[in-house]
């Protein structure tokens, strides 16, 4: 579904935080205040999208890997479907410290998990003893609760596209870190300067997130199809 300025408005793309919240560098993304919440302008909303939609066009041309990141309960499912559906990988449930800057433990987790995954497939776990039953299905399920998103993945990430600033601040640090592009989902109280791309746009729309996680699914898609 391509957006236009009036499904960000219904979908709630508009809606800010309060002022006492904000963050005065993202001020010309912000069109007016009212009833106490900044009101964010999607007509800038509409173009900065269309510049992140070209960027990931162009790096799915590229065959980059790209993650998206999102933990919040409200963005959450959005973040699975948007990667699912252009065949790349999410975070969706908790960071985890040195995700990027710790590459080989990450892979050490991933691998253990395709191992656990395989155990479980042939009803090993079953003629198990209780005690070791419940071990094996404890780490089973804290693995794959946080690194499903990214157990096909076999090499690093290079582009990051990021659903709240502030809770994901761990990721955008780590990616920086790295020289990696991020893209950020801008709300009124995050700062554009430590974004290399950004779309304007309330983080907390449970209804306006999908709408721009899914044109950027597709522009991912284009580039692979391209």
């Amino acid at each position: 579904m391509k957006t236009t300025t009036k499904s960000f408005l219904e979908a709630g793309v508009h809606l800010g935080h309060s002022p006492s919240h904000w963050h005065p560098k993202i001020v010309k993304h912000i069109y007016t205040e009212k009833s106490g919440v900044h009101v964010i302008d999607v007509v800038q909303t509409q173009i900065c999208l269309n510049q992140v939609k070209q960027f990931l066009v162009q790096a799915s041309k590229q065959n980059l890997n790209i993650l998206f990141v999102g933990t919040k309960p409200q963005v959450s499912d959005a973040i699975a479907k948007a990667a699912t559906k252009c065949n790349n990988f999410y975070i969706n449930q908790r960071w985890l410290g040195g995700l990027l800057t710790n590459w080989k433990t990450l892979s050490r987790s991933v691998t253990t998990l395709a191992r656990l995954e395989s155990i479980n497939s042939q009803g090993i776990v079953d003629k198990l003893p209780k005690k070791r039953r419940a071990i094996f299905t404890r780490e089973y399920n804290r693995l794959a609760k946080y690194l499903k998103g990214v157990q096909t993945i076999t090499s690093e990430p290079e582009v990051i596209v990021v659903v709240g600033q502030s809770e994901e601040q761990n990721a955008i640090d780590e990616a920086k870190c790295l020289n990696l592009r991020t893209v950020t989902i801008l709300d009124t109280n995050s700062n554009p300067n430590i974004a290399d791309l950004f779309i304007p746009a309330s983080d907390d729309s449970s209804s306006g997130i999908p709408l721009i996680l899914d044109e950027l699914a597709e522009a991912v898609l284009a580039g692979q199809n391209s």
